[in-house]
């Protein structure tokens, strides 16, 4: 177990933007060297896909019960 101490300095090093803009650094990295194992291995590329979609709002005309 760690003290408080560290346990609270810990957690404000993870608030700093500063680890926010690292730990966005490393996953770029990790993606581009997944995608290049992945293009020497034979595959294609993960493509992007959407996260969500907007459904239309329904008619007027249907009835809810």
């Amino acid at each position: 177990m760690y003290s408080n101490e560290l346990e609270e300095a810990f957690s404000n090093f993870l608030d700093r933007h500063e680890y926010d803009e690292a730990e966005a650094a490393l996953f770029s990295v990790v993606r581009l060297a997944f995608v290049a194992g992945w293009r020497a291995a034979g595959g294609t590329p993960p493509q992007a896909e959407r996260i969500y979609e907007l459904l239309p709002p329904p008619s007027q005309k249907e009835e809810r019960p």
